[in-house]
């Protein structure tokens, strides 16, 4: 039987520069989901963009495909397989006087 872990890793978390989420340690699972729902948004052209992480002992990190996702919507969605030990999101909130408040979720199977 596969297991499954849904983790929640901000929730109604503001943001107004870049920003990581806390680490969480994966090597149990074989593929992940990531949510990012924007809950609120102020400021001029504020945008927001995010980026999965992985790392070997939750310390050291790099970026884990290089592709940097646009929360253009209320919900972004992406997958992540082959990962590693340790997962994170990396992102960034910028325009004029931005702040994005949000809720970032990572679904988990093995």
């Amino acid at each position: 039987m596969r297991q499954s872990q849904t983790a929640v890793l901000e929730k109604n978390t503001t943001f107004s520069g870049d920003f990581q989420t806390e680490p969480f340690e994966t090597a149990w699972a074989g593929e992940g989901r990531w949510f990012v729902q924007l809950v609120d948004v102020s400021g001029a052209d504020t945008s927001v963009s995010v980026r999965a992480q992985v790392s070997p002992d939750g310390l050291t990190w790099c970026d884990y495909d290089g592709v940097e996702h646009a929360v253009t919507g209320e919900v972004l969605s992406f997958p992540v397989r082959e990962f590693g030990h340790w997962l994170r999101l990396a992102g960034s909130v910028s325009g004029d006087e931005p702040e994005a408040k949000v809720r970032i979720y990572l679904a988990l199977k093995s």
